[in-house]
C-alpha cells in the first residue's frame, strides 16, 4: 500500500465527521499541535515524497483521450439535480447508457466511501463525479482526479466568465460546474419590512429573530462582505476577525441559532423575519408565500459550485467528456435548469428560456439568472491550506458551539 502522505492525513482528520451539503465545520481535536508541527516539519525538509508544493500528489495536466466507442458513462451525483428527460435523450443520441446515480447526499459522506480506494491508486468505478468547490479543490490538491481533455469538450467555451478561473483549478483543467448557487439574505417582507444589508440581520430590533447559516465559508463570508472586505482576497486574519465579529453577535443574543437547510421552516412559520439563506431554496419559498423573499446583499454575496470531475483511473474518460460536453449545450443546460432552478453555468440558457411561455418567469428570476451587477458582487471563498482550512473550522465551530 502506497505510503499516506502528509495531505491525505490531514484531511482523514478533517473528515471524520459526516457534513451536510452544505456545512463544512471540521474537527482535528488535540491533534491540532501535533499536525501543525509536522507541517512545518515537511516544509523544512522540502515536503513529504511525491507531493506537489500544495500538499497533493503531482497530477499530470497534458492528456489526450482518444475516441472510443460509448457503452455505458457513470456520473455519480446529488438527489434532484437533473431532468431524467435529459438522460434518456443522452442515452437515444449516443446510443450509450448514461448510468446516473444520486449517491452523493454530502461531500464528506461520499470521499469517506470512496477514499481508501483513491489512496490505494485504483478507479472508484465512476467516469463523473459532482463535488462543491471546496471539496473538489481537494481531490485536486490530492491528485485523485484526471484533467480534462478540451478537444472532446468544446462546449466548455459556454462556461459563463465568472466562473471560468477558480483560484483552486485555473484555467478550469480537472473540473466543469454542474450548477451554482448564491447565498444571500432570505427575509419576510411583511415582518421584517425591506432587507438589503447583510448588516440588517444584527440589528437590535430583530434580536432573537434571525438565523445564520452553520456553513463557514458562506458565513464567514458574508461576514466579509459586510465589513468591506472581497471574500476571495481575505487572509486569514480577515477570516478570524469575522469569527470573533459573530461570536459577538451570538453572545449577545442576536441569532436565535445556526442552521443548515431547517430555516426553511423558521422562515415559512414566521418564526424569524429574516436570515441567512440559499437561493436555490427561496425559489419554491417565494413561490408558496409571496411575502418571502431573497436578495444578495448590498455588500456582497456568496457564490458556489458544484462542479463535474473525472476521477483517477476512471473507466470511460472519453465518455464522461462527452457527456460534460453535452450538458454544456445551450438546449440541455435550459431543460436542466428549468428542472432544478439553480444559477446555471452554460451561457445562453435564459435566452433559451425565455423564448417558452412555460418557463419565461424562471428565465425573469433574479435567483436563476443574477444580473452582470449581481455577479460582480458575488465571490467565492478564497482557497486554503490544509492547516488554515483547520484553523479556520475550529475557531468557527467555537463560535457556533457545534
Amino acid at each position: 500500500m502506497a505510503r499516506e502522505s502528509f495531505e491525505s492525513a490531514v484531511e482523514r482528520l478533517l473528515a471524520e465527521e459526516r457534513m451536510s451539503r452544505r456545512r463544512f465545520v471540521g474537527r482535528a481535536g488535540s491533534s491540532a499541535l501535533a499536525m501543525s508541527a509536522l507541517g512545518a516539519f515537511l516544509a523544512a525538509c522540502g515536503g513529504a515524497e511525491g507531493q506537489n508544493e500544495s500538499g497533493g500528489r503531482t497530477t499530470e495536466t497534458q492528456v489526450d483521450h482518444p475516441k472510443t466507442e460509448l457503452t455505458e458513462i457513470v456520473f455519480s451525483n446529488w438527489p434532484l439535480y437533473i431532468d431524467k428527460q435529459v438522460i434518456k435523450d443522452f442515452n437515444r443520441e449516443f446510443d450509450a447508457t448514461l448510468k446516473y446515480t444520486e449517491d452523493i447526499n454530502d461531500n464528506n459522506e461520499f470521499f469517506g466511501k470512496v477514499r481508501q480506494t483513491l489512496e490505494q491508486g485504483n478507479s472508484i468505478g465512476r467516469d463523473l463525479v459532482a463535488l462543491t468547490d471546496w471539496m473538489a479543490a481537494r481531490w485536486i490538491r490530492l491528485g485523485y482526479v484526471e484533467p480534462i481533455d478540451r478537444d472532446n469538450v468544446p462546449n466548455a467555451a459556454n462556461l459563463v466568465d465568472n466562473l471560468a478561473n477558480p483560484a483552486w483549478d485555473k484555467g478550469r483543467r480537472f473540473s466543469l460546474p454542474w450548477q451554482s448557487g448564491m447565498t444571500g439574505i432570505g427575509f419576510n417582507r411583511k415582518l421584517a419590512g425591506e432587507v438589503k444589508s447583510f448588516k440588517q440581520l444584527f440589528d437590535p430590533k430583530f434580536k432573537g429573530k434571525v438565523t445564520i447559516l452553520s456553513e463557514a465559508r458562506d458565513t464567514i463570508g458574508n461576514i466579509l462582505w459586510m465589513q468591506g472586505k472581497r471574500p476571495s482576497e481575505a487572509t486569514m486574519d480577515d477570516i478570524l476577525a469575522a469569527c470573533d465579529f459573530l461570536d459577538e453577535q451570538n453572545r449577545k443574543g442576536q441569532i436565535r441559532k445556526f442552521t443548515g437547510n431547517d430555516y426553511t421552516t423558521d422562515l415559512a412559520k414566521g418564526n424569524i423575519v429574516a436570515c441567512e439563506a440559499w437561493s436555490g431554496d427561496m425559489v419554491q419559498l417565494k413561490a408558496d408565500n409571496p411575502d418571502l423573499d431573497f436578495v444578495i446583499p448590498e455588500e456582497g454575496g456568496m457564490l458556489w459550485s458544484d462542479n463535474m470531475m473525472i476521477p483517477q483511473k476512471a473507466p470511460h474518460p472519453y465518455g464522461a467528456e462527452v457527456a460534460m460536453n453535452y450538458f454544456y449545450e445551450p438546449e440541455v443546460a435550459a431543460k436542466i435548469t428549468a428542472y432544478v432552478n439553480f444559477v446555471s453555468p452554460v451561457k445562453g440558457v435564459k435566452e433559451i428560456l425565455e423564448k417558452d411561455p412555460e418557463t419565461r418567469e424562471l428565465a425573469e428570476s433574479p435567483l436563476i439568472f443574477p444580473t452582470d451587477e449581481d455577479r460582480e458582487r458575488l465571490s467565492l471563498f478564497p482557497d486554503l491550506s490544509v492547516e488554515e482550512e483547520q484553523q479556520m473550522n475550529e475557531r468557527f465551530e467555537q463560535v457556533i458551539g457545534a
